[in-house]
This record gives C-alpha cells, structure tokens and sequence, in this order.
C-alpha cells in the first residue's frame, strides 16, 4: 500500500473528478462535503430511499476525499468509532464538552 501521501500526489496528477477536487483546496471540499450532506438529509427528510442511498454515496465520497486532503487515514476514524463504542453516547459527548439532548 502506498502511504497516503503518495497516494494523494498520484492522484493529483491525474484528470480525475478527485484529483480536481483535491487541487481546487480544502475550503472547496469542505464546501462540497457540506453541500452533499444538506442534499442527505433533504431526501432523509422526503423518504425517498433510493435518493438518500445515493445522496450518501456521495457525502461519503467528498467526506473520504477531506480525509484523503488532511492526511486523515481511515483507520484513525475506525479507532475513534472504536473508542466511542465502548462509552455512552452522553457520557462521551459530555467528555467533549457538548450540550446535551
């Protein structure tokens, strides 16, 4: 496996839909990531099934190209899902200082 750095710097060479996004920057990922997440919940909110799965497919995508922008490795999210699943979820969000429901 490449490191993930390397595997940024192919990718930017090429003509890809992911190698534009991670030239055009992080604020026009992050705009992205949050475009598709508002698209998600709009079709949540419609019960429309078959638009939601494909409205997730795409925040999980631009949300993975984030990652791959920050150096965040996928394994890093797996470890904290991991760290959080062994808590409440009011007592962790309590531990990160969050309002409560």
């Amino acid at each position: 496996h490449y490191p993930l750095r390397r595997q940024r710097q192919m990718c930017i060479r090429d003509r890809s839909y992911t190698a534009k996004l991670l030239k055009s920057g992080t604020g026009t990922i992050a705009q992205k990531v949050g475009e598709e997440a508002v698209e998600t919940i709009i079709e949540a909110v419609s019960g429309r099934q078959k638009q939601l799965v494909n409205e997730s497919v795409d925040l999980l995508y631009h949300l993975m190209v984030l990652w791959v922008d920050s150096d965040i490795k996928l394994q890093n999210v797996w470890d904290e899902i991991d760290r959080r699943a062994s808590k409440s979820g009011i007592e962790e969000k309590a531990n990160r200082g969050e309002k409560k429901l």
